[in-house]
């Protein structure tokens, strides 16, 4: 029988909190004052890994709910707490701060920085459960970023077709995050939108059913955008969508970062085996692990997409290929591709030799250019 540790405190996942007021102080103060929150993303929270170290703790993923509200109602919070920050900085950098417009960007920088590392992974703890409310709310912090179609994409491509061609933001081996980007923004929307498609016709139903997500997003992202005109005009406007891309930069680093190199074996007609622990990259670094409410135990997620962040499991290096640090300085590392290189395809070569030592030639692996299932094109 399995020995379970205890279920951990919610508290110390109430870290993201402290973005908060950093970036009220980052508002408020304007010039040097807003490094603070990039700098405690990005620089103060890998100090904080290598001083704590990992948890590999698993507790039992048979928890019952009720013993988890504190947990998720961290996630229920934060979408008031993020159009606060958003839509009140729009209407002080337009109405009252008085900044230079370097100035304005530099805060919406640091905005983007916190709807990007804590609101869209909210968003992606919200929309894999069943409750029309949390998907609801994770809708709402998708519009915050204009990226709604990323739940389609997510749920209904990314986790089927993960490790395969069909999955867009499955970064290929060598590609760097530099081509992996533009190619994610262009063929993400239409690849949602294919998705959405066919689920509708399996159902007897037209894409332009109302029943497609799509207008909900199309509704929700409109009026996030009049609010930001209503507060700011047209430079509240350019300000909302700028913290927007930052934000989705954020995301797709992460992406990127997630399941790099690594691909399921494919069986021959469009077919590929079922996902398994060692397709994903994991990180039990413990700071960055609250900071990212279990994202980095994403092996696990991908075998249990509806298990609530707090009861993830962590596996060992033989089962799951481990990065050397979290997800932060991973991503900064991301943007220096020959870095990256150098740091990753070492790593992902030696995870080709120990998970599909018959596989000689890897070049259809790398280029993509595996056949897809029909109709997924």
């Amino acid at each position: 029988m399995t020995r379970h540790a205890p279920l951990p405190p919610a508290l110390p996942f109430w870290i993201t909190l402290t973005f908060l007021p950093l970036v009220v102080l980052a508002v408020g103060r304007g010039g040097w004052w807003i490094l603070v929150v990039p700098l405690w993303g990005w620089v103060a929270m890998p100090i904080l890994d290598l001083a704590l170290g990992r948890d590999t703790a698993n507790p039992d993923p048979a928890v019952p709910e009720a013993r988890l509200f504190w947990f998720r109602l961290l996630t229920w919070i934060w979408f008031p707490i993020e159009a606060v920050l958003v839509f009140g900085t729009i209407w002080y950098l337009t109405r009252r701060a008085g900044y230079p417009w370097w100035e304005d960007l530099a805060v919406m920088f640091a905005i983007g920085v916190t709807t990007g590392t804590v609101g869209i992974v909210y968003a992606h703890e919200l929309f894999h459960k069943a409750g029309r409310a949390e998907r609801w709310l994770g809708d709402l912090l998708m519009a915050m970023v204009l990226y709604s179609h990323f739940r389609t994409e997510h749920l209904l491509v990314h986790h089927p077709w993960v490790g395969t061609p069909r999955d867009t933001v499955t970064a290929r081996y060598g590609e760097g995050f530099l081509r992996f980007f533009p190619r994610v923004l262009r063929e993400g929307p239409g690849s949602a939108l294919r998705a959405e498609a066919a689920l509708l016709a399996r159902r007897g139903l037209a894409p332009s059913s109302l029943r497609n997500p799509f207008w909900r997003y199309a509704v929700l992202q409109l009026a996030v955008l009049v609010i930001a005109a209503a507060l700011g005009g047209w430079a509240g406007v350019g300000l909302f969508v700028f913290q927007a891309l930052v934000a989705v930069w954020q995301l797709e680093l992460t992406n990127y970062v997630e399941h790099y190199g690594l691909t399921r074996r494919h069986l021959g007609d469009g077919r590929y085996e079922p996902v398994a622990p060692h397709h994903s990259w994991d990180s039990t670094h413990r700071v960055s692990n609250l900071l990212l409410i279990n994202l980095q135990r994403h092996a696990d997620h991908h075998l249990h997409p509806m298990r609530r962040y707090p009861l993830l499991q962590a596996y060992g290096e033989d089962e799951v290929p481990q990065l050397p640090t979290g997800y932060p300085p991973m991503t900064a590392l991301a943007m220096v591709p020959p870095l990256w290189r150098r740091r990753m395809n070492p790593r992902v070569r030696e995870w080709r030799r120990r998970h599909y030592p018959d596989i000689g030639d890897w070049t259809a692996y790398r280029t993509g250019t595996l056949p897809l299932p029909r109709g997924a094109g």
